[in-house]
């Protein structure tokens, strides 16, 4: 009778399956679920799936354990495709399966490159590092190719653990890194044969979980100036009428209205493109309004469509705001591919309506912009799927005291797909140890303090304004400094050293 061991380490379709539900477990330590040791338990079941298998039955086992993770957990993109992009049920569907499966080949890979090159053979202090390194490399190579999917980091389960302490010192990537090192540590019986070995790796597991604590508790960066009251404004517009143009004055005064309504405060946050006209079109509407509000003080800051013009023709941008007798913008940099773009667009567009969804055709901003500047503090400007870049998020934090965020995740309905958002938003907060305005057009809309605590919050799917306070907050934590720079250094000295120690072996052999 073979052991359970056997059946997860084990080549063949049982570890498969096996691995298929870690990947599940995975999204169930995050946001809505929250169950951050499953996270856990998700890494410690693949580490140990790939203990006694080939470099082919290595790269299926991790492919199912990625086809697990994505299909439990982004499959809320069948919503958009269907819904909103107008695809019938089994074309989306076929969409949807393909974006998955296709999310599934990085781990799959992952899988094969640990047990084909890196996989160290009697060295279970080195496995543990060099697989949490590996899995770091791959979430890093995720956010990159192709414009980058970096959604569902194994570190946002860590949100409101102990390992949240670690997030100021080398962000997301830190805290999803010191967990698949845990979890290594814990299932490699080496490790725990009699109390003297013992000790080692428990000391680790205290420095690793009882420093997170400990540094939950440093404040990296000091309160600077006043407190900014501020208002966020959630529209509710329906995205099957948000580009009607028979509906846009209503969007309009609605908006205005809802403004009008909140008395004096320093700010008034519009979400992503709650204005759908061109910025050209609308800019004696927006002006207007911005004038009225400042006479009693308040700034309007406002998600818009901003249009340009060259010899080249017109580029339109997705652009956020600052109203008023001195206007400032930033562009969107990070764009959502087949959302915002076209990926191929010469193949695509046309093909489905989902790749001729209106403003699916935005130019992409410069990458190096300014801060935003309202009410004397530089804000860090991030436009919906802009929130989930690290490292991108790091560099346009450092220069600012406040976050502003605006989204409008309407495409993804009553689906996890908003509510894992907002927990990446709050991981920004923490990694810069600053506040963030977070408007959006159905929720979630939010005020989230530099310790990454939701301060106060609307209901999702109602028209309603949202009134409160900020702090603005000036230093550098130590991630902002360096972002992932140090992590990475590490990784590739650890797998270096994996690859060297396993070539070493086989060649003593």
């Amino acid at each position: 009778m073979r052991k359970p061991l056997d059946w997860l380490a084990g080549p063949g379709w049982p570890g498969h399956l096996l691995a298929f539900a870690a990947g599940c477990l995975s999204t169930l330590s995050l946001t809505p679920f929250d169950i951050w040791p499953l996270a856990l338990a998700s890494a410690a079941l693949l580490f140990i799936g790939l203990g006694r298998v080939d470099g082919a039955q290595a790269f299926w086992r991790g492919w199912f354990w990625g086809l697990g993770l994505f299909l439990s957990g982004v499959s809320w993109v069948y919503v958009s495709i269907h819904v909103h992009g107008s695809a019938p049920p089994v074309l989306a569907g076929l969409l949807t399966g393909l974006f998955v499966t296709g999310l599934a080949l990085i781990p799959g890979l992952m899988a094969w490159l640990w047990t084909r090159w890196l996989r160290p053979i009697g060295r279970p202090w080195l496995a543990a590092c060099g697989f949490a390194s590996l899995w770091f490399a791959q979430e890093l190579f995720r956010g990159w190719f192709l414009t980058g999917f970096p959604w569902m980091y194994h570190g946002y389960a860590h949100t409101d653990s102990w390992l949240a302490g670690w997030a100021p010192i080398g962000g997301v990537w830190l805290t999803g890194f010191l967990s698949v090192l845990s979890a290594c540590l814990l299932v490699q019986p080496e490790l725990w044969r009699g109390w003297r070995r013992a000790l080692v790796p428990t000391v680790a597991l205290i420095v690793i979980w009882v420093g997170g604590w400990l540094l939950g508790q440093i404040d990296w960066t000091q309160p600077t100036g006043r407190p900014l009251s501020v208002a966020l404004i959630q529209a509710d517009i329906a995205q099957a009428r948000k580009w009607d143009p028979e509906h846009v004055e209503y969007t309009l005064s609605l908006y205005r209205d809802m403004s009008y309504a909140q008395g004096p405060v320093d700010l008034i946050l519009w979400p992503e493109t709650a204005i759908p006209v061109l910025q050209s079109r609308a800019m004696p509407f927006l002006q207007g309004i911005a004038a009225n509000l400042a006479e009693q003080g308040t700034t309007l800051i406002t998600g818009i469509p901003v249009d340009e013009y060259d010899e080249q023709g017109l580029y339109i941008f997705n652009g956020i705001m600052v109203a008023g007798e001195n206007p400032n913008q930033y562009l969107k940099h990070k764009l959502v591919p087949f959302g915002e773009y076209v990926p191929l667009e010469n193949w695509l567009r046309g093909l489905i309506a989902f790749f001729d969804l209106p403003m699916s055709s935005f130019s992409r901003g410069p990458r190096d912009q300014a801060p935003l500047e309202a009410a004397g503090y530089r804000l860090a400007p991030f436009i919906c799927y802009e929130t989930v870049y690290p490292d991108f998020a790091a560099r346009l934090a450092a220069r600012s005291e406040l976050l502003i965020s605006i989204s409008n995740d309407s495409w993804f309905g009553n689906s996890i797909g908003p509510l894992q958002h907002l927990q990446m938003a709050r991981m920004r907060s923490l990694e810069s140890g600053r506040w963030m305005i977070r408007g959006t057009n159905n929720g979630v809309t939010a005020l989230i303090d530099d310790k990454g605590e939701i301060r106060a919050r609307i209901p999702q799917f109602r028209a309603a304004a949202l009134n409160g306070w900020v702090q603005p907050h000036e230093g550098l934590t130590p991630y902002l400094r360096w972002r992932s720079w140090p992590l990475t250094a590490l990784m590739v000295a650890c797998l270096l050293v994996c690859a060297i120690r396993r070539r070493t072996v086989q060649i003593a052999r």
